[in-house]
């Protein structure tokens, strides 16, 4: 028995003791990110919010196993939010129309949701009327029993039935008018209903996930009142994807009872703010860079190569890494290198190297002076550095992977780790 068979099926209810100090969890990160967020000016925080929506985008298709090009998709919602300074890569029709039905949803997270809407959206995922080959209906409420199944051919597997198509008009306008209404329930638990009774519906052939995380998207916004979007559980889910279509098939299976999907969505969405903590601190000390290096003479391959870098690209800045990235001659690379050294923009890792690596000089200083009890913690598979600013201020910074192995190896110093990941900390302080 399917939960849409259940009498008054959508009075979901939970275990308020494990939902609510999930949510509080969730509130004060809000809080945390926010907070940052106001020494961010208007041009960062677009570009923070461009970058959010680029991996929304992206992992919100990945998880329905569309492969979106990252480049288009960053070069659309770039060119759409009015940002210069984005390396351009021609979108698709396709990419663009993804990103106007994710930027419609966001920028306009206050309009009512109506029936026309989800329907043009929808179709906007499918311009040629077919999905993996096969032509589906767009634009409209399917007409059609909808079948969650899984397996090859003829040894199929139904995970689950949706309610049959002569009920999708009601059942969708009970939706709706729950989704323009008020109630006394957070935006975040209201974020995670959405979701759920969005794809238990399942009121389209094909598209409803992608559908339901922009919905989740809208009810944040709301709660937030801000058209900005600085973080998304899109990214979340595509890593623990298995894990998301269980919990789902559970729900589906159950009593109205989903305090099992609120959980793992809300530790969902405390991943997604502490992965926008690191966006934010990655635009801030690239920010607090270029103002110091603004006045810096380079080219705009030494530029690009920067910005690459600055952006968190994982990988040792080396003459063969740079001449790979650059599509240079390794000879062209070490002049370039050398050239940033010589004006004070990288420093050695370790002076004399046979083979040198070098770190961008965010800040001149040697920030070791202010920073106290330094150490790498590992916490769900994720470094981060832990330290004391100026013996007072307390400071945790996710890292990258690489930098973590080689700091504790002794082949980044403890300077260059701190420039890199803690050079904005000292601007306001």
């Amino acid at each position: 028995m399917y939960i849409h068979e259940k009498d008054n099926w959508t009075d979901f209810h939970w275990d308020t003791s494990q939902v609510s100090l999930l949510q509080e969890d969730v509130f004060r990160k809000q809080g945390l990110l926010y907070g940052r967020l106001g020494s961010l000016g208007f041009d960062s925080k677009l570009k923070a919010m461009a970058e959010n929506l680029t991996h929304d985008v992206v992992y919100s298709s990945e998880i329905e196993g569309i492969k979106l090009n990252v480049d288009q998709v960053r070069s659309s919602i770039a060119r759409r939010l009015g940002i210069e300074n984005v390396k351009y890569t021609a979108p698709s029709h396709y990419v663009d129309s993804v990103v106007n039905v994710m930027l419609d949803a966001v920028q306009h997270y206050d309009q009512p949701l109506s029936k026309e809407k989800l329907c043009a959206w929808q179709a906007a995922f499918f311009p040629t009327g077919f999905s993996e080959g096969s032509q589906i209906e767009i634009g409209q409420y399917r007409t059609n029993e909808e079948h969650i199944v899984s397996g090859l051919f003829g040894r199929e597997k139904i995970h689950y039935i949706a309610p049959p198509p002569d009920r999708v008009e009601e059942e969708m306008q009970k939706f709706l008018t729950w989704f323009d209404n008020q109630d006394s329930v957070s935006s975040v638990i209201r974020s995670a209903i959405a979701h759920f009774w969005f794809v238990s519906i399942h009121p389209f052939e094909d598209g409803n996930g992608r559908l339901a995380r922009i919905l989740s998207d809208m009810l944040l916004a709301r709660g937030e009142k801000s058209e900005f979007r600085f973080y998304n559980v899109s990214s979340q889910i595509n890593k623990d994807k298995n894990h998301y279509y269980d919990i789902l098939e559970r729900m589906q299976h159950g009593d109205g009872d989903i305090t099992e999907w609120l959980v793992w969505y809300m530790q969902k969405l405390v991943d997604a703010l502490d992965e926008a903590e690191t966006i934010v601190t990655t635009i801030l000390n690239k920010s607090f860079f270029w103002q110091k290096a603004s006045s810096v003479p380079m080219t705009e391959r030494q530029t690009q190569m920067l910005n690459l870098f600055l952006d968190g690209y994982e990988a040792k800045i080396t003459s063969k890494t740079w001449a790979s990235l650059a599509k240079c001659s390794k000879d062209t690379a070490i002049r370039d290198i050398q050239d940033l050294v010589e004006k004070n923009i990288l420093i050695e890792d370790i002076p004399g190297a046979k083979r040198p690596s070098y770190s961008i000089v965010c800040d001149t200083e040697d920030l070791s002076q202010f920073f106290t009890d330094v150490n790498i913690v590992e916490e769900n598979g994720i470094p981060y550095l832990k330290a004391m600013y100026k013996g007072r201020k307390p400071v945790s910074e996710r890292i990258l992977k690489l930098d973590a192995e080689r700091y504790q190896k002794g082949d980044l110093p403890l300077t260059n780790l701190l420039n890199k990941y803690c050079s904005y900390i000292t601007q306001n302080n």
